[in-house]
């Protein structure tokens, strides 16, 4: 087990990590005007600049908005349109179409099918996700560097850069007074267990409790990159391009050149007009699945077979815990409440929450069996364990006629007893918070387990990956960094072993599992990273 402090008091920041201030805007500011839309492209599209940026997610917006700050001319382009608080909708379908690769039912082909989301607009996961900003542990870069050999990157050396992100995008503790029901439920059950638990931190300002953010947050409270670091980025100079795809990277020897592409209608992907822009440096923020595609597809950092290799999920799996007296789950934070305690032993536990439409495709039952369940829903809260994978493994290629990916994953077993175990705990979690049924949505096992004598069938039936509903939106190693060039596709500087100006800054460089939610870490190098290349460019 391991003690829960995610936030410790870090160290102050050194002149490599200024310190950042907060970036507040003006409430009647359009955080996203002056961007170039779909709609402007009226012909080719040819441009030159210092440093192209490829992917506006967590870690490409950190690095344009550095880069831009440090006097770079600086151009970022996103696949994605731009979404405002008008563009959000609480019905899931339209929300996930619109906003996730392949419409949201993307997948990795395996044992099991486990599906996977990546956002697609301005600002990439951070306008979906939770907001959850973990700090790793200093043990999870210390496993890094046993297997890839970073030594270089510790949290000692990222603390810093994380002080940064949290001054810019006012990171804080979730607020009691915001949890809900939901949330304060499990904190209840983890205290009466001796399990300690804390308030996620996350990068909200003015959090409603809505439990809105995986369809975007119609309050505006998020801090999501796009209304952050995207505009602080333009206010220095950088121009930002959305609607257009990046489908190769240009170079000539050891130098990238630039990109190139088109621009695609959003929605329906449709390609129109080309695009290229020349410049000095490349930077690939564009996410764990589409870098290593590009890439290939550029003939480009494949040299010693990592690319694409060693990819690694985050597992998730709920149980659906059923209370005597209504919690109305939809009030609170998404993810209010989290536990640490058995990070070390590979597992997360949190609240959950998503659309009730997206909730009810795992309740069982046909005809009145599911009704019977829908009309329950204002008792019922989902809690869910995520898992570390340390021996599964997958790869993320370019597929045949088309620019998604082909991504393939094998769960191990090992890592199926491990997620078991904390499905176990989960359980006890269940329980303690006063329910009085759980819904467990596991093959062999009752749809309905009314007691925790009943309930120990959870720890005792053997569980396979086929048996489970699993998903897994945390992806991560695709392109890992490692300081030996026959080990990975990046050094510890972010710079592709291969290239001589080609950087990754998405979670793709990962070294192995975060044990967390992902974006904090993103983030971090990414900061790191596009200091670094200031020093040198």
């Amino acid at each position: 087990m391991t003690d829960p402090t995610s936030h410790p008091t870090a160290p102050a920041a050194t002149a490599s990590a200024p310190k950042q201030k907060l970036a507040m805007l003006p409430a009647c500011a359009d955080p996203h005007e002056g961007i170039r839309e779909h709609a402007s492209y009226d012909g080719p599209v040819s441009l030159r600049c210092d440093v192209v940026v490829v992917g506006s997610g967590p870690g490409g917006a950190v690095a344009a908005k550095e880069l831009a700050e440090a006097g770079r001319d600086v151009i970022l382009v996103e696949e994605g349109p731009a979404f405002g608080v008008k563009d959000f909708t609480l019905e899931p379908g339209e929300a996930m179409h619109r906003m996730f690769r392949e419409g949201g039912s993307r997948a990795a082909r395996g044992t099991p099918f486990l599906p996977t989301m990546q956002a697609i607009g301005l600002g990439g996961g951070s306008v979906m996700n939770s907001a959850i900003c973990a700090r790793p542990p200093d043990w999870v870069f210390e496993k890094w560097a046993e297997t890839v050999g970073t030594h270089a990157v510790t949290r000692a050396s990222l603390d810093p850069h994380f002080d940064r992100i949290e001054a810019m995008l006012g990171v804080a503790p979730t607020p009691m007074e915001v949890q809900g029901e939901r949330n304060l439920a499990f904190k209840r059950a983890c205290d009466k267990l001796g399990i300690s638990s804390e308030p996620t931190w996350r990068n909200v300002q003015g959090c409603l409790g809505s439990g809105e953010c995986f369809t975007g947050c119609r309050n505006g409270a998020k801090r999501s990159v796009d209304i952050t670091y995207v505009p602080a980025a333009m206010r220095a100079g950088a121009r930002v391009l959305t609607s257009v795809r990046v489908e190769t990277v240009t170079a000539t020897g050891r130098k990238a050149t630039g990109i190139r592409g088109h621009v695609v209608e959003p929605f329906t992907g449709k390609a129109s007009h080309p695009v290229e822009i020349h410049a000095d440096c490349v930077v690939m923020g564009a996410g764990c699945m589409a870098t290593p595609v590009i890439l290939e597809r550029s003939g480009l950092c494949g040299g010693n077979g990592y690319l694409g290799r060693e990819l690694e999920f985050h597992p998730g799996l709920a149980i659906m815990a059923l209370f005597e007296q209504p919690i109305d789950p939809w009030k609170g934070a998404t993810q209010g409440y989290h536990s640490l305690e058995y990070l070390t032993d590979g597992v997360k536990f949190e609240v959950l929450w998503s659309p009730p439409a997206v909730l009810a495709t795992r309740l069982p039952g046909l005809g009145r069996d599911f009704q019977k369940h829908l009309l329950r829903y204002d008792r019922m809260a989902p809690f869910d364990v995520i898992t570390a994978t340390d021996h599964s493994r997958g790869t993320v290629r370019a597929k045949r006629g088309s620019f998604e990916p082909d991504i393939r994953f094998k769960f191990d077993q090992r890592d199926m007893d491990k997620m078991q175990y904390g499905l176990g705990i989960l359980n006890d979690i269940c329980w303690a918070a006063g329910a009085y049924a759980i819904l467990p949505g596991l093959n062999g096992i009752p749809e309905t387990l009314e007691s925790q004598k009943d309930a120990e069938v959870i720890r005792t039936h053997k569980l396979r990956a086929e048996d489970t509903i699993t998903a897994a939106n945390h992806a991560f190693c695709s392109t890992r960094m490692a300081r030996d060039p026959k080990l990975g596709v990046v050094d510890e500087d972010g710079r592709c072993h291969e290239m001589d100006n080609l950087y990754i800054v998405d979670s793709g460089i990962f070294g192995g599992s975060s044990g967390v939610n992902p974006m904090f870490t993103i983030m971090a190098l990414a900061d790191r990273i596009a200091l670094g290349i200031t020093a040198r460019w």
